[in-house]
């Protein structure tokens, strides 16, 4: 019996800094706040499934396919999933460091950038998805993106639908991938600035994003989730062209772990049975509250509190 959640990801050590605005090539500026925790993007998603699922924190239901370095770093992505409930399946390198991304945070609006290293987790092949085999086989959701190689990710994704588990790709970031993917996925799940890079024109309105969406679907695409920020989020099947409105939980403090508490929230809902509609609005939810603290995979909220915040 299929259960639960399995991600493909990387984790990396968030250093994070908060200030006014970046600093020009060459130039040094003061900033108002430091912090190092847990992220990447995969296991953001994982920790965020794993709060948000029925089983909660004890729940077991969701798995992380990595791999990681024999240092501090490593040590903070084993405390992490522990904490969570996530069941790590990770490789120990010892001739590759843990990855690490530095984060730039303005601290007045929450808009943030991003550079990432992937470490050891950048190193994941073809064989570290056959390894994990049996896990992405058993699960209900399988879900990944484009922080580790591409090739990596359409197998894990060639496994999962072969197997007849449900698909979700999330093309972040908008790096360049095989064409055969887009037959591979369920759901794919880019923000507004990575479907322009792969459809070719801009998001400015809903109509454009319903374009966007139509493209997606032509290259077969089962659904086309696109999420637009304060605007909400665009459901885009063959059937059906929903604008879901985003769900504001308070004010916007940081807005790094948003797309990854939406992924990782609908995967959750879904794999609880929920119909896609109504795991997006979880979704949804789940992103809503997460942007209201800082950090990426502390600023995950529980499955009560996403289910408090959707019937206000």
């Amino acid at each position: 019996m299929k259960k639960g959640v399995s991600i493909l990801g990387i984790f990396v050590a968030d250093t994070a800094y908060l200030a006014a605005r970046m600093p020009a090539v060459g130039e040094t500026i003061t900033g108002s706040g430091f912090s190092v925790g847990p992220g990447g993007k995969g296991s953001n998603q994982a920790v965020a499934a794993a709060r948000a699922s029925a089983g909660g924190a004890e729940g077991g239901s969701v798995s992380f396919i990595s791999k990681v370095g024999r240092d501090t770093f490593g040590d903070l992505a084993q405390n992490t999933y522990a904490q969570a409930g996530v069941v790590p399946h990770l490789t120990v390198m010892d001739d590759q460091p843990t990855g690490a991304a530095f984060i730039y945070v303005n601290d007045k609006t929450g808009d943030n950038a991003i550079i990432v290293y992937p470490g050891a987790a950048g190193t994941i092949g073809i064989d570290d998805v056959e390894a994990a085999r049996q896990t992405i086989e058993s699960s209900q959701i399988f879900v990944t993106q484009l922080e580790q190689p591409a090739e990596a990710a359409h197998h894990a994704l060639t496994i999962a639908r072969n197997a007849g588990v449900t698909t979700i790709f999330n093309p972040a970031p908008a790096e360049p991938f095989p064409e055969t993917i887009y037959r591979l996925c369920d759901f794919i799940i880019p923000n507004e600035t990575e479907a322009a890079a792969l459809v070719g024109f801009p998001l400015v309105t809903i109509e454009d994003a319903k374009r966007a969406g139509d493209v997606l679907l032509g290259r077969g695409v089962g659904t086309a989730i696109i999420t637009l920020g304060s605007r909400g989020v665009l459901f885009h099947s063959p059937d059906a062209s929903v604008a879901v409105p985003a769900i504001a939980a308070g004010p916007v403090i940081d807005t790094t772990g948003a797309g990854d508490a939406f992924v990782g929230g609908f995967a959750a809902a879904l794999a609880d049975g929920q119909t896609p509609i109504d795991a997006v609005r979880f979704g949804c939810a789940t992103a809503g509250i997460a942007v209201t603290r800082r950090g990426t995979a502390p600023a995950m909220p529980s499955r009560q509190e996403i289910e408090a915040l959707l019937v206000r």
